[in-house]
């Protein structure tokens, strides 16, 4: 795992740690003192404070109750898991075959309602052609070393996934940023189809798509690309990982940061003319 990655990951832990030690402290208990109480061994919640022993479950709320604090036990459930399953390494999953990987997100989308997307560099997988897949997951492999030969199976699995795109019950808000337009992936009549494609998946009842123009006076900086599903989850892209985020805080900063970029994006009219300047640039 690559080093910003770990210490991510470190950092996350780290915060739930700190956090159970400041109940502990509120309590005006000794760590041997909550040992002691919760049954434990007297050592055990010195390496919990310490972040080298994850607390399970049973052990946060086992901690809270001690402390008097039930109420904080699940949100601070949802940050350990989050810190323990931080990130998943995409080469560790394309083991499994990159269209099992494509595959495995369909539970995920039939369950949400409304999918809030936000992309600076490509167009979201829901939008893509099967001429722009191929020319996306073919850089991908060249640079990971690793898919190779598995790109039309990618191609398929991804196209009847992204289906869900015309089904009743799912509502999806996009925002990208004008350089989306701009990055070529594939040649010009890839391109040419691909931008076609979103004009197209624009006039949807059930989808919005907005472009934060060049020109635009921002409220937020550019970010990594992100997906909110409903208001549970976040999943955000990296180069080398994805990274799951549930802890309730985070996510509502993410659906916080949704809105703001939302604020300078352009639509209807607005967006069409720069998707359509993105492809008469393409002579």
């Amino acid at each position: 795992m690559p080093s910003h990655s770990r210490s991510s990951a470190r950092a996350a832990r780290e915060a739930v740690a700190s956090r159970l030690k400041d109940l502990r402290l509120d309590a005006g208990l000794t760590g041997a003192e909550l040992a002691s109480r919760c049954g434990w061994n007297k050592s055990k919640s010195s390496r919990v404070e310490n972040a080298r022993t994850p607390p399970s479950d049973a052990d946060i709320r086992a901690w809270c109750r001690v402390c008097g604090a039930d109420g904080q036990a699940e949100e601070l459930i949802a940050a350990s898991r989050n810190a323990e399953s931080l990130y998943v390494e995409w080469r560790r999953r394309q083991r499994a075959g990159l269209r099992r990987l494509q595959e495995s997100y369909v539970p995920l989308y039939e369950q949400t309602g409304l999918f809030r997307v936000y992309s600076p560099n490509v167009i979201p997988g829901f939008l893509q052609t099967p001429g722009y897949i191929t020319a996306l997951f073919t850089a991908i492999t060249d640079l990971d070393g690793e898919g190779d030969g598995e790109v039309e199976a990618v191609v398929e699995a991804r196209t009847e996934r992204s289906r869900i795109f015309r089904r009743g019950g799912h509502r999806f808000s996009m925002v990208l940023e004008e350089s989306v337009l701009r990055h070529r992936m594939g040649d010009a009549d890839v391109m040419a189809g691909q931008l076609g494609h979103l004009l197209s998946a624009m006039s949807l009842p059930n989808v919005s798509v907005g472009v934060i123009p060049f020109t635009a006076r921002r409220l937020v900086w550019p970010l990594e690309a992100f997906t909110v599903y409903d208001d549970h989850l976040v999943r955000v892209e990296l180069t080398t990982a994805e990274l799951t985020i549930e802890a309730p805080t985070e996510v509502e900063t993410y659906a916080r940061a949704f809105g703001r970029l939302q604020k300078p994006a352009v639509y209807g009219s607005g967006a069409r003319a720069l998707i359509t300047s993105a492809i008469e640039a393409l002579d």
